[in-house]
């Protein structure tokens, strides 16, 4: 190696250990600004019949609780001192089934959620009701009608929607008075919410002088309705009332006109969907039926906006149980805490504008001033043609519909499935159908 290169060299290796060893400075962010507070997260739990018959219904509920998270999440409206809330939600198929619904509120409450929205049926709910009293979760149902489950003095207990002693008599009323029956029979499906129905037409009926030719009992399972549908016949009434839901009345009154029943059918909220139409097809054409609450058609349209977005058509009550949800978001708020037992008694106070309009509950857990509304299936569809609040009717028009408030603003872009938390225990089985 001659000598210039040998310089070469060493000048190179002196001025590499030089760099090596000079420690640079890093550099300040200035744009990074301190991190905010993180804020608890909590669990909501919505419960209903994600299989079965009515799983379109669960289905639906399921969404409108969804959406409630959803929404809350984007637009923080829980904080907790100071740290906005994060919600997850949990949900359980109680397959419509009063014992498989026990075992899913044992599982919500092992699970330790803040509170159940649900669940749809009356028959599953008011059994689900005592082991989340027990517990002191707050349970709030957008769907079951039946009167017991608020009439039993638990304090966690509440729905969005009327009562059967409320609807049972508007859809009673229009028989009798609308309709000018002479000569009615009553059918149920011997669940706590088809029976219950059926006794408060009934009794409104016999009060309104109105003849009750027959009383006919089946079940939530049966398929085949030709021997109780044969016995009717033969009383050949005016109108036929059947208590049940959309997955038994739709074969009921297609074997009705397939025996030549030519009675106008009427049905409570459980068989007032557009369900009927695809079960019955033709022989549904003019049925009427109610529900205790006001028409998806009357639903706020910052819900409607934001609900079809991301799930699609409404099918029924998703409306009120998203805002059942946003009822316990509001009582969370006003107790400033996610502890049931800090915001359950703040339940009694809430008083909001949701997608259903004004919400505020009784001293019994009971939505307060609850419309009815009743509807005509039409093309298949079921279509309101009048709202009744206070036991007074009046014809419905979509454009003086009443408006519910603010409601839902537009739900992040990206809808999650309902998460999971871990479930602690095994789950058990499964419950009954509808109100």
């Amino acid at each position: 190696m001659n000598r210039p290169l040998q310089l070469s060299l060493a000048v190179a290796l002196a001025l590499g250990l030089a760099a090596c060893g000079k420690k640079e400075e890093p550099k300040a962010d200035k744009a990074a600004a301190p991190a905010a507070p993180a804020g608890p997260t909590v669990t909501i739990a919505h419960a209903g019949p994600l299989t079965g018959g009515i799983a379109h219904l669960g289905k639906d509920d399921e969404n409108g609780v969804a959406l409630a998270v959803a929404v809350a999440n984007e637009k923080k409206l829980v904080t907790i001192d100071g740290k906005p809330v994060t919600f997850k939600m949990m949900s359980e198929d109680d397959q419509a089934d009063p014992k498989v619904g026990t075992t899913v509120a044992q599982k919500l409450v092992d699970a330790k959620v803040a509170a159940v929205v649900g669940h749809l049926n009356s028959g599953v709910t008011i059994p689900a009701s005592e082991i989340y009293g027990k517990a002191g979760i707050p349970v709030i149902s957008g769907s079951a009608t039946n009167p017991q489950l608020t009439e039993r003095g638990i304090k966690t207990v509440f729905r969005t929607v009327g009562r059967d002693d409320q609807q049972g008599p508007a859809i009673a009323s229009y028989i009798a008075g609308e309709l000018k029956a002479k000569r009615v029979a009553i059918a149920d499906d011997k669940t706590a919410y088809g029976e219950g129905l059926a006794n408060e037409v009934e009794k409104t009926l016999k009060g309104a002088k109105v003849s009750v030719v027959g009383r006919e009992r089946t079940t939530d399972k049966e398929t085949d309705f030709k021997a109780i549908l044969t016995k009717i016949k033969a009383k050949n009434p005016d109108v036929v009332f059947y208590g049940g839901m959309d997955a038994t009345g739709g074969p009921l009154i297609k074997q009705a006109r397939e025996l030549g029943i030519k009675a106008v059918f009427a049905f409570g909220d459980g068989a007032c969907t557009d369900e009927m139409g695809k079960l019955a097809g033709a022989a549904a054409e003019g049925l009427v039926c109610s529900q205790a609450g006001l028409p998806r058609e009357a639903a706020s349209k910052e819900f409607v906006d934001a609900f079809t977005k991301k799930y699609g058509e409404i099918k029924q009550y998703a409306p009120y149980f998203y805002d059942g949800a946003m009822a316990v978001f509001e009582a969370m708020k006003k107790a400033n805490s996610a502890d049931p037992a800090k915001f359950a008694p703040e339940m009694f106070n809430v008083s909001f504008q949701g997608a259903t309009g004004k919400v505020e509950f009784d001293q019994k857990g009971d939505r307060k001033d609850a419309e009815m509304t009743i509807f005509k299936l039409e093309g298949g569809k079921v279509k309101p043609i009048a709202i009744v609040k206070n036991g007074v009717s009046s014809p419905f028009k979509a454009d003086a519909a009443p408006a519910a408030g603010a409601a839902a603003p537009t739900p992040p872009a990206a809808p999650s499935a309902p998460a999971k938390p871990e479930a602690p225990k095994e789950e058990p089985k499964k419950d009954e159908k509808k109100k």
